[in-house]
């Protein structure tokens, strides 16, 4: 076995010391989205702490903890908090907590994201559900394949599943939402007015420093996946006001009723 499936068993392994819990979905909180956790009648909390190497979140807005529990009637696990390749991990451990949750049970995943808006449809405070993305991170593929939970080669042509999508969509009566491209970047720093320019001629609709990444390990291991970012400001160059930390969490945390509307009506009619 390789040193990253090992990792991955050790961690399996902790956490089914604390708890026998076994969940239907996953969700990864974004930032600033974290207080819907508390929608969850939760049986477990388990800090990344205290999982030996598990990374631990270092972002403003991320609790870095799994709750797991019940919610809409549907056995759940929520990351309260993921980490990112910026804040210098590898990129097998970014994606390590999504291999887990599979590991652990789930088998449908809600990736969110606080996003920056490039799209005419997009402003701060409504969403977008991800329809598809473009990566310009690492792939969390690249090296020896983990044979024991996916493919080499595993297809992309519907990472973000057409008919959870349809689902989305239906509960989202009421909410405003548009279906786009998600763009994923390294970060930290913010794009540029022309890289902003150039992921738009590409067929962006918003920019983040997270989620593609997970959607792709988690197609391999055989989650359906759904992605929504929350508009929490207008990407660089877009806007008089240049985007900043404060504004992307005070959006996502005002936005925090409706996402939490849309999730529990997902959740419910998965």
């Amino acid at each position: 076995m390789s040193k990253i499936y090992d990792k991955l068993q050790s961690c399996l392994r902790q956490i089914k010391e604390k708890t026998d819990f076994v969940p239907e979905i996953a969700i990864v909180l974004g930032s600033g989205l974290g207080d819907f956790a508390a929608n969850i009648e939760a049986t477990a909390v388990i800090s990344y702490s205290e999982i030996d190497g598990f990374p631990v979140s270092t972002a403003p807005g991320h609790a870095g903890r799994f709750i797991f529990g019940k919610l809409a009637g549907k056995r759940v696990v929520a990351m309260q908090g993921r980490v990112h390749y910026y804040e210098g991990y590898d990129i097998s451990d970014v994606v390590l907590p999504i291999r887990l949750m599979r590991l652990l049970g789930a088998s449908t995943l809600i990736l969110t994201n606080a996003a920056g808006g490039i799209s005419e449809k997009s402003y701060p405070g409504c969403f977008m559900l991800i329809s598809d993305h473009i990566c310009l991170a690492p792939s969390p593929l690249i090296g020896a394949n983990l044979s024991e939970i996916g493919t080499r080669f595993p297809s992309m042509d519907n990472v973000y599943d057409r008919d959870l999508r349809e689902i989305v969509k239906k509960c989202a009566a009421g909410i405003p939402i548009f279906e786009d491209v998600y763009i994923q970047t390294t970060g930290p720093q913010y794009e540029t007015p022309a890289e902003i320019r150039m992921y738009k001629a590409l067929g962006a609709g918003a920019v983040g420093m997270s989620t593609a990444v997970e959607a792709i390990a988690a197609v391999h291991c055989g989650f359906k996946v759904i992605g929504i970012s929350c508009i929490s400001n207008m990407a660089c160059g877009l806007s008089d006001t240049p985007p900043s930390e404060q504004e992307v969490l005070e959006i996502a945390n005002k936005s925090g009723a409706e996402f939490s509307k849309l999730i529990t009506a997902v959740i419910t009619n998965i």
